[in-house]
Order: C-alpha cells, then sequence, then structure tokens
C-alpha cells in the first residue's frame, strides 16, 4: 500500500514522502495513529493544501521536544529490585516502570516514547532511548539494583556481581578432619585437653 507521511518515520522518511509499505502495517500502525494518508488523488491534493499547517504544526512539537530533551540529558533513574545471588531479577524492568520513575522525576514522558527493546532482567547499567519526537531522541541511565548501596557503588564502575564472587583471602578456612565420620560435629582440640 502506498501512503504519504505526515510525519517523519524511522527507516521510512519524512514528511511528505510517498511510501510504499505492507498493508497490515499501514491499517494498524500508520493510519490509526495519524502518521500517514493513503496515497490516493483526493488526499494527495488535502496534503498539499495543508503542507505548510502540517509542517508547522511539526516544527512546533520538535522545538517542544527539544526542550524536555534539555530537562532529560544526563538523567540517571535508580530502580531497586530483588534478585537472586546470580542478580537475575524475580520478574524485570519493563516500560512502565521508567514511566512512573521519570514522572516521579518530574518529567513529561509517555509510555510510547520510551524505547526498550527487550525487558530488563538483571541487575546492571542500561542506556534507555527516549524518542520525544520522531527527531529528537535523548539516552537515559537506568541503574538496577538490589539496595541503594549497590546503586550508588554501580553509579562509581563497579561490577558488583564480579565484586561479590571474588575470593575472599583474609577470611575464614574450616579445617577439614579426615578421620571425622559423616555428620560429626568438629570438636575444639584445645577445649578437649582443658576437660580430658
Amino acid at each position: 500500500m502506498d501512503v504519504i507521511l505526515l510525519e517523519r518515520v524511522e527507516k521510512l522518511g519524512a514528511i511528505g514522502d510517498v511510501v510504499k509499505v505492507k498493508d497490515g502495517f499501514a491499517r494498524n500502525f500508520l493510519l490509526p495513529r495519524k502518521k500517514a494518508l493513503r496515497a490516493n488523488e483526493a488526499n494527495k491534493k488535502v496534503f498539499e493544501a495543508n503542507r505548510e499547517r502540517i509542517v508547522a504544526d511539526n516544527a512546533a512539537r520538535r522545538t517542544d521536544a527539544e526542550a524536555e530533551a534539555k530537562t532529560l540529558e544526563g538523567v540517571s533513574v535508580t530502580l531497586i529490585r530483588q534478585s537472586s545471588n546470580t542478580g537475575q531479577l524475580y520478574g524485570s524492568v519493563a516500560v512502565r516502570d521508567l514511566v512512573e520513575a521519570l514522572v516521579a522525576d518530574g518529567h513529561k514522558v509517555d509510555k510510547s516514547q520510551v524505547v526498550l527493546d527487550r525487558p530488563i532482567k538483571a541487575i546492571g547499567l542500561y542506556d534507555v532511548k527516549v524518542a520525544l519526537h520522531p527527531e529528537v531522541v535523548t539516552i537515559v541511565k537506568v541503574n538496577v539494583a538490589r539496595s541503594p548501596e549497590e546503586a550508588e557503588m554501580q553509579s562509581q564502575g563497579v561490577d558488583v556481581m564480579a565484586s561479590m564472587f571474588e575470593r575472599d583471602d583474609a577470611g575464614f578456612t574450616e579445617d577439614y578432619d579426615p578421620n571425622a565420620e559423616p555428620g560429626e560435629i568438629a570438636r575444639d582440640e584445645a577445649s578437649e585437653e582443658v576437660q580430658g
């Protein structure tokens, strides 16, 4: 199906471009969201008559999005979640969680603007794209941790999972008695001498 784009669509084209797309993409996405018109003679005339207004509206929305992008520049969101010892989350961090955190920080972000390729399922630092406008995209840092202390360590560049599994050289080591029976509790030899 041929459509006329009413706004810039990533990997398709800019305003006014006539592009060929699959019927389902046009019917289910572009047309209902007012991103395109069917490319027939009547719609071409309507688009040409309203081209200046459409371009001006797009420019105004882009200006608003650029102002909001400046407030989102360098923003970091910390999400505290429960996870296993290996760092795998019980559940996942989805777009809704990120939007709630950004709105709580006072940013105007919509669910459709957060671009998350797949849900976040492990603790760590992530870069998430926020597309405020088809032509304005900014990056938000997402810090997923088990505790505020762990989040602080991650933000300083410490790999929490690697440091958790490092060997403890100065720690306690248990003596192994090869003659002990299975299930027998190791006794302190010094206390046996005092009693005996």
